[in-house]
């Protein structure tokens, strides 16, 4: 993924049995469900959601979404805080919707208000491929296939067709979202990054993180793009 999909704030509305290829945005930002449902696998695992619920999604992260048959709306709220968890879920999002037409920083509050966490439930094995290698980027697969009593075969094949990326190339980019968080929160050498996320070398994080994000580590190392206001609204309880 070469380019980067923009995030526009307000309303969006996707027909019946749509779907948007896996893509990636250079915002975070949440997803308020208003009506009908969707899936999203994304870098965080794949979630079912309907009304009122809330997808929250970090900057740099990748999903794609398949819509049902009703089609869905959504409000897109932008961040200027990275979120905590990915999916959350509101009582009243009509509220929040009449908010965000004229006051896009209030309705971000009010969702913050209403806001409880959900934790979301494994369907099948893709699903449960996807935590283990969210908790473990260093999870060996053929070891899990077999644990699983599948070939790596079906594992590579079956991973794709919902994620629209295989298996090694998710857990590649759990490594680098683990390294970038790590490198914002410039605490650390990026020689001691490297090796706490798991990379052989600084040189292979340097290549993950620019596949990332389009930058190298040093540009975000040296930049305050997290510290400094942007347009966009804050939510750390998410």
């Amino acid at each position: 993924m070469s380019s980067f999909s923009s995030i526009v704030e307000g309303r969006d509305s996707w027909s019946a049995h749509s779907s948007i290829p896996r893509h990636r945005h250079e915002r975070p930002y949440a997803a308020l469900i208003l009506s009908g449902g969707y899936q999203e696998s994304g870098s965080r695992g794949r979630y079912r959601v309907g009304s009122g619920h809330v997808l929250f999604h970090r900057t740099f992260d990748a999903h794609l979404d398949r819509f049902e048959s009703q089609g869905a709306e959504i409000l897109n709220l932008l961040l200027d805080e990275e979120p905590q968890f990915a999916l959350g879920f509101l009582s009243d999002p009509d509220a929040i919707a009449r908010t965000a037409e004229t006051d896009a920083a209030a309705a971000t509050r009010a969702l913050r208000e209403q806001l409880a966490p959900v934790e979301p439930r494994a369907a099948d094995w893709p699903d449960l491929l996807a935590r283990d290698l969210l908790e473990d980027p260093q999870l060996r697969l053929d070891e899990w296939a077999e644990c699983h009593g599948l070939t790596p075969a079906t594992v590579s094949r079956g991973f794709a067709k919902v994620f629209e990326t295989s298996p090694a190339a998710f857990r590649a980019e759990a490594r680098a979202q683990h390294a970038f968080a790590l490198i914002t929160a410039g605490s650390r050498s990026l020689a001691g990054i490297a090796a706490a996320a798991g990379f052989a070398d600084q040189a292979h994080m340097t290549r993950a993180i620019r596949a990332l994000t389009g930058r190298p580590p040093g540009h975000w190392l040296r930049s305050n793009w997290f510290k400094t206001p942007r347009t966009g609204h804050s939510i750390s309880e998410a």
